[in-house]
């Protein structure tokens, strides 16, 4: 799904800014910009809001490091064949965080068909007065991907209600469907305690992959609502309350069951539950070559008489574990390496590297 080679991990990034010059639909923001300017490589905006305001199907909108207030809507609509690209020029360097007199819960939300966020920071902890963020990175529209963004320190400090909140929610309220969700960084999401806060929470079709996520007060990845026939493959989930929840309940245009979702090598470990069935879900759910160990109350609560295969039991070996930032990667010795089913799988892993198959796939976001 993209990516760039083992010697380049940002080469999608690299590539697209060196294309820009050529790209008539080109838009750029920058904090030495103005919101009065046209936009242009030489006079770029100010804001992410209006550059909002300017694209249309087949723009790619270049953001300059630098911090931006977030907060705001995008709902212009790509096609197919001329998608609509919000990209930050290094990966991480454009920073969004809380506006002052915050008037929405949300940092980005994006209502918008066939559009891509890519290697953006959502970072919710400078939250100065109105509104608290309960959600990074809101999905509302189609065929989107959310890419290589770093989310975190989102919903901290909001009351718990059934309200909700999420680091990254593609959702179906708005009739989306099959959206992406690949290669993000997710930890610090929600109060302690709250069920109602997810890390990356999905309520229609879609793909979930190569995700690095902890410390998230309910789930790690949550499908719930419309969720159906997702594919949720090579994540790495610990130290949350439960680490992926396959369910379908509180239906919004369907019926459900939740049904026909796929989840194939992830590491699930060090949560509260392990990989969970609940609400409305069918037979022809599948899970193949997990890495699911000590979770504390249970591992695998499935239902239908359904089970799984190819788990691997025991500690994953990441290379650094118990560190306030963990690395999640697993170490060379680690149980993960080379146990990964390739069905389904990204071609490159959560850093960019090419996933091996001379050599094995790795369960969990990382090729060793």
């Amino acid at each position: 799904m993209g990516g760039g080679t083992a010697a380049d991990p940002l080469g999608e990034i690299h590539e697209a800014v060196h294309l820009a010059h050529a790209n008539r639909d080109a838009l750029y923001v920058s904090p030495s910009g103005s919101d009065g300017n046209p936009g242009t490589s030489t006079r770029p905006f100010r804001s992410l809001a209006r550059a909002a305001r300017a694209v249309r199907a087949g723009t790619t909108v270049y953001v300059a490091p630098g911090i931006y207030n977030g907060g705001f809507r995008t709902t212009a609509s790509g096609r197919q064949d001329a998608r609509i690209s919000w990209i930050s020029t290094r990966k991480w360097g454009a920073k969004l965080v809380p506006p002052p007199g915050s008037r929405t819960k949300v940092a980005w939300d994006n209502r918008g068909d066939y559009v891509d966020v890519i290697g953006f920071e959502i970072d919710g902890r400078q939250h100065r007065d109105g509104l608290r963020w309960t959600h990074g990175i809101y999905n509302g529209g189609s065929y989107d991907s959310i890419r290589n963004n770093y989310v975190h320190h989102i919903a901290q400090k909001i009351q718990c209600t059934s309200g909700g909140g999420a680091a990254i929610g593609i959702d179906s309220y708005y009739r989306g469907v099959k959206s992406d969700v690949i290669a993000n960084l997710i930890h610090d999401i929600g109060p302690a305690g709250c069920h109602f806060v997810q890390g990356i929470y999905v309520s229609t079709s879609g793909t979930v992959k190569n995700n690095v996520v902890y410390r998230v007060a309910e789930a790690g990845i949550h499908l719930w609502h419309d969720a159906n026939r997702v594919i949720i493959t090579n994540n790495t989930v610990t130290e949350s309350n439960t680490g992926i929840i396959v369910g379908g309940g509180n239906f919004y245009h369907t019926k459900g069951p939740n049904d026909y979702t796929l989840v194939y090598s992830n590491i699930v470990y060090d949560n509260k539950m392990g990989i969970s069935e609940q609400g409305r879900t069918g037979k022809n759910n599948s899970y193949r070559n997990n890495l699911v160990y000590r979770n504390a109350r249970f591992n695998w609560s499935l239902k239908n008489g359904l089970t799984h295969s190819g788990t691997v039991s025991s500690a994953p070996l990441f290379v650094g574990e118990n560190a306030s930032v963990p690395n999640l990667k697993p170490s060379r010795s680690s149980p993960a390496v080379g146990q990964a089913s390739p069905a389904h799988a990204a071609s490159t892993d959560f850093d960019g590297r090419a996933r091996n198959a001379s050599t094995g796939y790795d369960i969990g976001a990382y090729q060793h």
